[in-house]
């Protein structure tokens, strides 16, 4: 990311109403923990399976599930994701059952969750509905890829009125004004697209995105996550190296198809042991 002639100070401590996962992630940073952030879809590989799937995750050591709805046109994602999309809506996977699921895991586990999704099905079935259903379900928080920030500001309002976080998102693209902005309204944390384009497993990841981390570091003091791209240990490695959480999706679903839950386990417990 490069620098700005007028250089501001960087944004320190804890945003006004800091989230939950807001002070999870101070606690991790003080202890040298890395978050773990594997994402799911809802219903894939069957709903029969989601529950153990969120289990056998929190067990192999994520810090934070993203369980992504599925939707019917999920632009942000590319094959991987849409295929597992498509199959959990074969099966009948719906918003309100993603939300019941949730909320069974949470009762149990202390597994945090962000629900991630498209703006879409939200408005369907009504924005302050989900925000009451998200609360109840006990999500930490919201990513709505489709939703950045400012685009609509009384849907922003209803979330922080309620104390639900949404995640930002932040990529190479964004201009050092435009992620400065971003980075003063996170009440939970920043997630930072690693590469432009859709979601997917990589074989490498680009060589400036250390150069951007440090240079979005610099200017706020929020937590980071990368996502998108991220398929090898390596490379979960080398994000915790610059970055306070590392979120793993595509790859994930993979593991998922080639090996089933007990792949998607072995998978995020090789992650873990060189995510700090």
């Amino acid at each position: 990311m490069e620098s700005t002639s007028q250089h501001t100070s960087p944004e320190r401590g804890a945003p006004a109403g800091a989230s939950g996962l807001a002070t999870a992630f101070d606690a991790w940073r003080r202890a040298g923990h890395r978050a773990l952030i594997p994402y799911i879809t809802a219903g894939h590989p069957s709903p029969a399976e989601t529950g153990d799937l969120l289990r056998r995750l929190s067990d192999a050591g994520a810090d934070i599930i993203e369980v992504g709805v599925p939707f019917s046109d999920p632009l942000a994602d590319g094959p991987t994701i849409q295929r597992s999309s498509q199959r959990a809506l074969e099966q009948g996977t719906t918003l309100p059952w993603v939300l019941d699921t949730i909320a069974d895991f949470r009762a149990e586990r202390d597994t945090r969750v962000v629900v991630f999704g498209y703006l879409n099905p939200v408005m369907a079935f009504g924005v302050d509905r989900f925000i009451r259903a998200c609360a109840s379900a006990a999500a930490d928080g919201v990513l709505l890829t489709d939703l950045p920030l400012g685009a609509d500001d009384e849907i922003e309002r209803a979330f922080d009125a309620a104390g639900l976080p949404l995640i930002p998102l932040i990529a190479p693209t964004t201009l050092p004004d435009r992620a400065r902005q971003i980075a003063r309204r996170a009440r939970a944390f920043l997630y930072y697209v690693s590469r432009t384009g859709v979601t997917g497993a990589g074989d490498t990841l680009r060589s400036s995105l250390a150069t951007e981390l440090d240079a979005l570091r610099a200017e706020t003091d929020r937590p980071i996550a990368v996502g998108f791209g991220i398929s090898r240990p390596e490379h979960a490695a080398f994000v915790a190296e610059h970055a306070d959480g590392v979120v793993v999706g595509s790859a994930l679903i993979n593991a998922i198809d080639l090996g089933g839950l007990a792949g998607a386990e072995r998978f995020l417990r090789e992650l873990r042991s060189v995510v700090p």
